[in-house]
């Protein structure tokens, strides 16, 4: 970072990686190993990832978050089912299909929630009108939830458990997209057992890529009888990586020393220095709590432009509203200075 006064807040997918990350890259690009995940550096994340959720688990390490979650989604759904989501979901909005394809045509049954989240009485109530039985409706077949949220928010156990037991009760399976799941854990300081498997959760993408990996993320599976026939459909699509050990050594140094965590609670703690500046401003309104890395806020439109003339980068969501994201390598500076000009141009306003 050579000008603290800019930077690009649009998303942590365009942050750098963790240099520990790339550190033990290059220390796997030494010699050789065995192809097709079958390297020590896999069975490392597999054991270091059943220590870390307190139970034997089954892992798949694939390259994107989209492969993740359709794959993942593709073990649990028949061609008929339906898989049920939050409406601004990542599998319902921008994963062009994917799920769909994986499972072989199932339909995705997006669901409205306040601040990104689904609640259990949603989920009853649309489960109550779903048609279960009836052989001309699609079958429910697994409930998605996205941990941390698109909104930025966080589910807690507790709700989590509520939707799960909904979704077992109905004879459905819980997939987790985990994409910011890091960030999730290290803002609700509990187990990564607790909001998963033993919450209910039956399998979780879990994703490195935005939280200092550079193209990593993971299948995580909780009952070793949905994974029986991942690998081949992890092949199918063309997911099996040759040098698998090339992401399992991406995987391995960021699960380390809580390196995951630490990375986690640097982002999280620049989005809150980040929110409660902006929330400060004259006419500026959060539009969700900001409880992971993400930002949605509303500014005075004098603000907003100002800030992106002088060279800031962010999404404008939607109409007013300007999405921010921190990750975990953003300079408290850049933060320092952001908020400094912001408050400049409030008050020309």
């Amino acid at each position: 970072m050579t000008n603290p006064s800019v930077y690009d807040f649009r998303s942590d997918n365009v942050a750098g990686a963790a240099p520990e990350v790339v550190n033990a890259l290059a220390a796997a690009a030494v010699g050789s190993a065995d192809p097709y995940g079958q390297d020590p550096l896999t069975a490392s994340v597999t054991r270091r990832l059943s220590a870390l959720f307190e139970a034997e688990v089954t892992v798949f390490p694939v390259a994107t978050g989209t492969a993740a979650n359709a794959l993942a989604l593709s073990a649990l759904v028949p061609p008929y089912g339906a898989v049920y989501c939050h409406q601004e979901s990542h599998i319902h909005v921008d994963e062009c299909g994917a799920p769909e394809m994986a499972t072989g045509g199932a339909k995705l049954v997006p669901l409205a929630g306040e601040g990104g989240k689904l609640t259990a009485a949603a989920l009853t109530a649309a489960l109550g009108g779903a048609g279960i039985g009836v052989v001309h409706r699609v079958q429910p077949a697994a409930l998605s939830l996205t941990q941390a949220t698109e909104a930025g928010t966080v589910y807690r156990p507790q709700e989590v458990a509520a939707l799960t037991d909904v979704a077992h009760a109905h004879g459905m399976a819980v997939h987790m997209d985990g994409a910011r799941f890091a960030n999730a854990v290290a803002r609700l300081g509990c187990a990564p057992a607790d909001v998963t498997w033993k919450a209910g959760v039956d399998v979780l993408s879990l994703g490195g890529t935005k939280g200092g990996c550079l193209a990593a993320e993971a299948v995580v599976f909780f009952n070793p009888a949905l994974a029986e026939d991942f690998g081949f459909r992890r092949k199918r699509a063309g997911h099996l990586v040759s040098k698998g050990r090339f992401l399992s050594a991406q995987l391995d140094a960021w699960l380390a020393d809580d390196l995951w965590l630490r990375l986690a609670r640097h982002a999280n703690a620049m989005a809150d220095r980040l929110s409660q500046g902006l929330a400060a401003l004259p006419g500026a309104e959060l539009a969700h709590p900001v409880e992971a890395n993400e930002i949605f806020v509303r500014l005075p439109a004098a603000v907003a432009d100002g800030l992106e003339a002088a060279g800031y980068r962010f999404y404008r969501w939607e109409g007013d509203l300007l999405r921010l994201v921190t990750a975990f390598d953003t300079p408290q500076a850049v933060v320092n200075s952001f908020l400094k000009i912001a408050k400049g141009l409030s008050e020309k306003a």
